[in-house]
């Protein structure tokens, strides 16, 4: 497998499949005894509490819930 010029590499599919890695997946890399580890972020990592506490209070209040319910089951 190559490294592209843009640094990027493709994960194999039975690789993907077998880790959950999906589009949008969140990963991280670690560094363990000069080996690098790909892994899935923590839900809960600092990135997630970043996101969330740039968007708390961003939200308008011009739909009712179930116009918002409705739209996330559409």
């Amino acid at each position: 497998m190559e490294v592209s010029r843009n640094g990027q590499v493709t994960i194999p599919r039975r690789i993907r499949d077998a880790f959950a890695f999906h589009p949008g997946s969140e990963i991280e890399f670690q560094v363990e005894n000069g080996h690098v580890i790909l892994a899935l972020a923590d839900a809960n990592g600092p990135r997630n509490h970043r996101i969330v506490k740039r968007m708390r209070g961003t939200a308008t209040t011009s739909m009712t819930t179930d116009e918002i319910m409705a739209l996330t089951r559409a």
